[in-house]
């Protein structure tokens, strides 16, 4: 308890009276009650008064109780340095009847919050805070300051009661220790008069003078250049990573990432394939597939050419063995890189075919052979041989016409050398090199020899200085190439089949015209052979052969080779306008 001591300065903000029966109020006095009527004692004369602006008593003073309660006995004595005031001013004694007054602490307007929380807690933007004391405008250099003894004294407010009424003391509410505010700055002496005579104003926050706040708590805020400074760095650090992440996104685009590249693949496949697709075609044909090469005294070559049978015997062009001659050496190499000597068996210019046999070889594969005369056009082909050296090369393509008359050869020019062909025509690309080599069907069956082409620049022909293929290749049918071949194997020699007649190869007309006399000299039907024994007669024209047109006397000749001597064939002719038909039995002659 301090009943019967000054309080000092120690005002709490919930013990601001109300605006109505606000008393002003000075150092060391505690406030009133606001339902309590106050009575103010007369200032002294001749000093300022600590009170501005001295609030109205009211006309009905609210009663007192009779009997104030007496000051405890054990109340020491108010030390004068107790009661703090102005600095450099001594504390005025405390009147007599100051003791009898009521000295109980107010209750406070909320309760206590531990925590000091706003607005029960300490003071914040939401609470009533306390008094302000504003200080004095500092005097000019020079002024003298009253001295301590003219100092007014604080002035005490006791409320006064009416006699014969008891006095109670209000209650004492002690609250429950929380953090203390500030104490509040002490005042400075002022000038009397004018609006700063009052040592203590009442604080309204929604009327503050200016916008700075009561007290300020916690650190300092941070300058606006730091914060500026801050916000740079941190943007340069997000560009810096924008130009980072981008260049480390370029450079992944463009070389995969950081490890090596790994690209995708398929899984290892089966090798076999369908027998009757190229591959499969392919791989059946290849391994009796041979390469020639042929050198002479003056002259060399590259060809094609395809086992025939387990003793050695290899079918070719004639054209390709023609460098070697009787002297000449050929050299065959196999698909698997195996390579053997080979001598010549026999050739026939005039077919354009040629035999040479390998000995010493072991595991020879003769490829089958098929029928050309069952071949049609659109069926699918494979050519297979080594174009301009390049050996087992495989192309594929179709049966593009068939019985074609083809002349090739005639480099001599006696015409000794010229080959009278009924071809298969193919677009399967065939090159200089593919001479001799295997025209196949889809059973990897030999159906024709591949045997000429046509250039773009200089006609038909077999032999270099072509241009290459334009998709028009001409094959020798395997049926003639067969009877020649067995021919050759047999006896060395191919005999070729006759009617008996010369032809005038200089007519223009459309047929084969047969000449007057013969390339000896004699007439142009030899006597006793078979076209003089048909009825045939010099200046006849052949027009057709079994039915089919002729048109010169080269197909003449395409088509009575087509066939084996002994057969018989049915030729219709012109004589003198008129149309007439005779059977032909063929002869045969050796062929060169």
């Amino acid at each position: 308890m301090d009943d019967g001591k000054p309080t000092g300065p120690t005002a709490k903000w919930w013990s601001r009276p109300s605006a109505e029966g606000a008393v002003p109020q000075g150092p060391g006095v505690p406030p009133a009650r606001s339902d309590e009527v106050t009575a103010q004692s007369p200032p002294v004369a001749d000093e300022p008064s600590a009170v501005a602006d001295p609030a109205p008593v009211s006309a009905d003073p609210a009663p007192v109780p009779a009997d104030p309660a007496p000051a405890p006995a054990d109340a020491a004595p108010v030390p004068a340095d107790a009661v703090p005031g102005p600095p450099d001013v001594a504390p005025a004694p405390v009147p007599a009847d100051a003791a009898q007054a009521p000295q109980g602490r107010p209750r406070p307007l909320h309760e206590p919050d531990a925590y000091s929380t706003p607005p029960y807690g300490e003071p914040g933007p939401w609470a009533l805070a306390p008094p302000v004391q504003r200080p004095a405008p500092t005097p000019a250099h020079g002024t003298p300051l009253p001295s301590a003894a003219h100092a007014a004294p604080p002035q005490v407010q006791i409320p006064q009661q009416p006699h014969g009424q008891p006095h109670h003391p209000q209650p004492h509410h002690h609250p429950v220790p929380g953090p203390q505010p500030l104490p509040p700055p002490q005042p400075h002496a002022q000038a009397p008069g004018g609006p700063e005579s009052s040592q203590w104003l009442r604080y309204d926050p929604w009327n503050a003078p200016g916008p700075q706040p009561l007290t300020q708590y916690g650190e300092p805020p941070k300058r606006r250049g730091l914060r500026r400074a801050g916000l740079v760095a941190a943007g340069a650090l997000v560009l810096a990573a924008c130009v980072l992440g981008g260049a480390v996104g370029a450079y992944i685009e463009r070389n995969g990432g950081f490890t090596s590249v790994e690209l995708p693949q398929a899984d290892a496949e089966a090798g076999g394939r369908a027998p009757d697709s190229v591959a499969g075609i392919a791989a059946r044909a290849l391994p009796s597939v041979v390469t020639l090469h042929v050198s002479g005294s003056d002259e060399q070559g590259t060809g094609t050419g395809f086992v025939l049978d387990r003793q050695g015997h290899i079918l070719t062009n004639n054209h390709v063995v023609q460098p070697a001659s009787s002297s000449g050496e050929i050299s065959v190499t196999f698909s698997d890189g195996q390579t053997a000597r080979a001598k010549l068996v026999g050739k026939d210019s005039g077919y354009d075919l040629a035999v040479v046999k390998v000995t010493g070889v072991s595991g020879l594969e003769p490829l089958p052979l098929g029928n050309s005369d069952s071949v049609q056009v659109g069926d699918p082909v494979v050519a297979i041989g080594a174009p301009f050296d390049l050996s087992n090369t495989v192309t594929s393509g179709i049966i593009s016409a068939k019985q074609r008359p083809i002349t090739a050869g005639g480099e001599k020019g006696d015409g000794s050398d010229v080959s009278y062909v009924d071809a298969l025509q193919t677009d399967a690309p065939i090159n200089p090199g593919n001479s001799g080599g295997p025209l196949v069907d889809t059973r990897a069956r030999v159906i024709g020899i591949n045997s000429a082409i046509r250039a773009a620049d200089s006609g038909t022909g077999l032999t270099g200085g072509q241009s290459g293929s334009i998709g028009l290749g001409f094959a020798i049918p395997i049926n003639q190439g067969k009877r020649v071949a067995e021919e050759l194997i047999n006896t060395g020699k191919a005999t070729h089949p006759v009617i008996g007649v010369s032809l005038d190869m200089e007519y223009a007309g459309d047929g084969a015209k047969v000449g007057a006399k013969g390339a000896d000299g004699g007439p142009g039907v030899t006597a006793g052979g078979p076209g003089a024994k048909a009825g045939i007669k010099a200046g006849d024209v052949i027009t057709e052969v079994n039915g089919q047109r002729v048109h010169s006397g080269e197909e003449l000749i395409v088509k009575i080779r087509a066939h084996r001597p002994g057969d018989q064939l049915e030729l219709t002719l012109d004589r003198g306008g008129k149309e007439r038909t005779m059977k032909l039995t063929l002869g045969s002659a050796d062929g060169t």
